[in-house]
């Protein structure tokens, strides 16, 4: 009964290794963007108005980011 205990812990381990050994590595050179996910809905929702803080177009209700606020003008100030 000992021996197919030892047996069973000695299968479990050897799985257990082989997780460890295939799981993906993290790249390191490369940094990836999450890319955004939001339905059209959520989208109009939290598009943000004149003035407010951005970090792109998208997020814009007029779709003018500039310098990291949502503008009116075209126009680089």
């Amino acid at each position: 009964m000992a021996h197919l205990k030892l047996l069973a812990l000695f299968i479990v381990c050897l799985l257990l290794l082989k997780q460890v050994e295939s799981s993906p590595l993290p790249q390191q050179g490369s940094v990836q963007r999450r890319l955004k996910r939001m339905t059209p809905f959520w989208r109009g929702v939290s598009l943000r108005p004149i003035g407010a803080s951005c970090r792109d177009d998208s997020e814009c209700i007029t779709k003018l980011c500039r310098k990291r606020r949502c503008s009116l003008s075209m126009t680089q100030e």
